[in-house]
């Protein structure tokens, strides 16, 4: 292949090395790519506002541009994009810079390649025309192309590796851009369209249907970017996974942007993102990055989650440079509060006991406050408060909490569900819980509202289990999510669910792996009836090394038994057990049987665990403190 030098500028050989390695990674489907953030978006921050030309700042303010690359970089970004997204002849009409094009595109791939040496790849970028193509209007497809192919020349002599083409909503524009791009040469080209959260184009294209088309034009990566946060393209990736076996990219916003003081502000945080990455791995997905929102904070939380997942998979993942952190690491938090009874015990490897006892569903607390004296009086370590249960609508489970551990003088373990907060919500909580001085604390997803009396009301969902264990850890050492200290830490005693009898128990631990990188200190488990999965579960988590505490239901009738069995997600009881139930004639009999079942049940495994959550059903604590 021969290339020739483009009149103005001084030519760069073609990077068949770095090229090599790109596909050759891709190909091996080892190794998981991300991509830089938003450089429009820093240069808003920086002060660059809407009324000027991105691109143009290439040429003006090439240290601006430097140092936003370099942040990328070190926050664990592989590839960088060039700042030229909007450098088409089109675009820069709008702003008399068409007769700079060559200049604008040159440098901005020069100024990347500075900054990423031979380490980091970078990618040339081309974004839409900004006019409507045939059939939709009167730009021809052959004038796109040679407006693509005069900004990708450009790029070619500054030095990429490959072209990322993204934001398109026209499937017939794309097309032309990869075209332009395939004419210069076997550059691998990353391909991605913008849709709707339903996952279409502008023009309604299905997502099977255009990355099938951007498979079959040869792009080597496809996927999508933009779009209104990282959910649904999460969503959109299992569609996008069956129609094509090319890797897949996610690019998403940070989230919705909101007008602030008449600046945009994306809401979604570091450790959203990064959970969002975690997310995407699990799909498969092998190539991540941002867009309009995300910053160095967000990539270098997503870096931290591609980095676990190489691990996890014994895929590959270099970080390009070290990272010096920014923001917070040069702050000293205070130390953490004292470590709670819950933990020290736990700690001390003594085998503790816990009571369950649901929050009323009014104002009247005093049978909840009766209820855990009478535990403390039994030598109960410490009240369990579940956060609002297969959905229902009950007091405040941090209210409970604090009422329990000021009137009753015994420890609780705060559950905290994801289901009805925001991120914000969630931050405010925890530090108000610690705050209140509570100290340990259940990290659970929630149930969906869906099982509940109240099925049409609205979930949240920002974070799942596994990224609100990562915020309590943050918080734990001093921070909140923007990375500003708070002062002194929380110093939760931090523990997430278990599910021994999930149905898809790989995904279980999978998703157990992650929330101990993520800090988690000990697990509680679904109440169990059946030892054999219980093992099954210890034999996975052992190489953990942490405390697993027993979920224990005491049967009161066959009644609630078969409720158990048919209605409460996650919770196995075994038919035999339902016989032996059946097969009491009285409710006192059934009760009996009931506790004498939980009373085998914990003989079997109570040398395999560290402790017992032992329930209290209808707040029968009596059925409680007799297993003790």
């Amino acid at each position: 292949m021969t290339n020739q030098p483009v009149e103005g500028g001084s030519f760069e050989s073609f990077p068949h090395e770095r090229i090599s390695r790109f596909l050759s990674l891709l190909t091996e489907g080892g190794q998981a790519f991300l991509f830089d953030g938003g450089v429009a978006t820093q240069l808003y921050e920086k002060g660059v506002f809407i009324n000027r030309s991105f691109d143009e700042v290439n040429l003006s303010q090439p240290d601006l541009i430097a140092g936003i690359h370099r942040q990328y970089i070190q926050a664990g970004a592989q590839v960088v994009t060039t700042n030229t997204w909007g450098a088409n002849r089109i675009k820069l009409r709008n702003y008399g810079l068409d007769s700079q094009l060559f200049e604008i595109n040159l440098r901005g791939a020069q100024i990347a390649r500075e900054v990423a040496g031979d380490v980091v790849w970078v990618a040339g970028c081309l974004g839409p025309l900004g006019v409507r193509i045939e059939p939709w209007g009167p730009t021809s497809f052959d004038e796109a192309k040679e407006f693509f192919f005069e900004q990708a020349k450009a790029l070619q002599q500054g030095g990429v590796d490959l072209f990322v083409l993204e934001g398109f909503a026209d499937l017939n524009e794309i097309h032309q851009a990869i075209r332009a791009v395939k004419s210069l040469g076997d550059y691998p080209v990353v391909a991605m369209m913008a849709t709707n959260d339903d996952g279409q184009t502008l023009y309604g294209t299905e997502p099977e249907w255009f990355i099938r088309k951007l498979d079959e034009w040869g792009a080597d990566v496809v996927g999508v970017n933009g779009g209104n946060g990282p959910a649904p393209l999460l969503e959109l990736a299992k569609r996008l996974k069956a129609a094509t076996q090319r890797p897949l990219i996610l690019k998403p916003n940070a989230g919705l942007p909101r007008q602030v003081d008449g600046r945009l502000i994306y809401m979604a945080s570091p450790e959203y993102m990064g959970e969002f990455a975690r997310q995407a791995l699990l799909q498969e997905v092998r190539v991540l990055g941002g867009c309009s929102g995300t910053t160095p904070q967000h990539i270098r939380a997503m870096s931290g989650a591609v980095r676990q997942g190489a691990a996890f998979r014994g895929g590959e993942f270099s970080r390009p440079v070290s990272v010096s952190e920014v923001s917070s690491a040069n702050v000293s938090p205070s130390q953490a509060q004292p470590a709670s009874h819950w933990s020290r015990s736990i700690a001390e490897r003594k085998f503790v006991v816990s009571v369950e006892l649901l929050p009323p569903k009014g104002l009247d607390t005093e049978k909840l406050l009766e209820r855990s004296a009478q535990c403390k009086k039994a030598g109960v370590d410490a009240i369990n408060i579940p956060d609002g249960p297969r959905a229902s609508a009950r007091m405040s489970a941090l209210a409970a909490a604090c009422l329990i551990e000021q009137k009753v003088g015994i420890e609780t373990v705060l559950h905290y569900a994801c289901r009805d907060r925001n991120i914000l919500g969630i931050q405010s909580d925890l530090i108000g819980a610690a705050g209140l001085g509570l100290k340990n604390i259940l990290c659970v997803t929630g149930d969906p509202p869906k099982l509940g009396p109240y099925p049409t009301a609205t979930a949240v969902f920002d974070v799942d289990a596994i990224g609100l264990v990562n915020m309590a850890s943050r918080l734990n050492s001093g921070f909140d999510l923007g990375g500003t200290s708070i002062g002194r830490a929380t110093g939760f005693s931090i523990g997430v669910g278990a599910n021994p009898v999930a149905p898809d128990l790989q995904k279980e631990f999978e998703r157990f792996r992650y929330k101990v990188e993520a800090g988690a200190q000990w697990a509680i488990t679904q109440p169990v009836f059946d030892s054999e999965s219980l093992f099954r579960f210890l034999d996975f988590s052992s190489q953990f090394k942490i405390p697993v505490i027993a979920g224990v239901w005491p049967l009161m009738s066959l009644r609630n038994a078969e409720f158990m069995a048919n209605e409460v997600p996650g919770v196995y009881v075994p038919p035999k057990l339902l016989e032996r139930m059946r097969a009491c004639k009285t409710t006192e009999d059934q009760r009996k049987e009931g506790l004498q079942i939980a009373h085998e049940l914990i003989t079997e495994i109570k040398r395999s665990v560290q402790g017992l959550q032992i329930s209290a059903p209808l707040g029968q604590v009596e059925l409680a403190l007799a297993l003790i």
